[in-house]
């Protein structure tokens, strides 16, 4: 089942020295439950396609289809996380989860009850009257997405969301955010500048040409492993060829 159809997207902006092509002509679906990354070189759209799938953007052309609806502006099929984990600090982890629902007015009995049965689940229950403040930086990016998961959308957005974390704590993350989400079973769409984390997370990797740009190639990620994870993936035969193939694909763009 299809959830997500980018048609035809294109983005244009007026500039000093005339019109600029940031997007052209871009076309993707997603299923149910997929983890796409899109990766590309430094300054070709990446996170503009992201903004505009999110509503916070308005493309020049094209349109978004969420559950085969046609969709303008910010919908609440969407769920957008950031790199920075934007948590109030003066709000204890349980507040900072129900945020969201706040904001919505959908602070349903049936609501509060996931969002207990999530932080249960996830690991975070003995910590829901902390501050943000006393967690780490991983726990701190666990909470920032139940608490965009709280708000059940259909479609999460990444936008480099483990770039601010040290390499070892990201490594670890992606793990944590892996497994939640595909036990949530959230479809989900990463952009990343890390070619590692977007094989070793995705079960697609979209690959962007330089601008203007196009999607120059939708790779199909299969380690053929059995309880799949970032970390096991990274140590897959396979993984240093879909890399090299990457790679290769961005370098002849530079």
């Amino acid at each position: 089942m299809v959830v997500l159809d980018v048609h035809k997207i294109e983005q244009k902006y007026q500039a000093v020295n005339g019109e600029i092509t940031a997007l052209k002509e871009i076309n993707f679906s997603v299923e149910k439950g997929e983890f796409i990354s899109i990766v590309g070189p430094s300054g070709c759209g990446k996170s503009t396609l992201l903004s505009i799938i999110a509503g916070l953007l308005k493309q020049t052309s094209g349109e978004i289809f969420v559950n085969g609806e046609k969709i303008e502006g910010i919908s609440a099929h969407i769920g957008y996380m950031l790199q920075k984990d934007n948590l109030l600090e003066w709000r204890t982890i349980y507040r900072n989860v129900i945020f969201g629902l706040e904001i919505q007015n959908n602070l349903t009995p049936e609501n509060l009850q996931r969002v207990i049965q999530l932080l249960k689940t996830y690991e975070l229950y003995d910590f829901k009257d902390k501050y943000p403040s006393q967690l780490s930086g991983g726990m701190r990016q666990r909470v920032a997405l139940i608490r965009t998961l709280a708000i059940n959308p259909d479609i999460l957005l990444l936008d480099e969301a483990f770039s601010a974390l040290d390499y070892q704590t990201r490594l670890t993350v992606t793990n944590d955010v892996y497994r939640i989400l595909k036990q949530e079973q959230v479809t989900t769409l990463m952009v990343t500048h890390d070619i590692p984390e977007g094989i070793s997370m995705g079960d697609k990797v979209v690959i962007l040409s330089s601008r203007p740009a196009i999607v120059k190639e939708i790779i199909p990620i299969d380690f053929e492993i059995e309880n799949r994870t970032p970390l096991n993936c990274r140590k897959s035969p396979k993984f240093s060829k879909y890399f090299d193939h990457i790679w290769k694909e961005l370098a002849s763009d530079e």
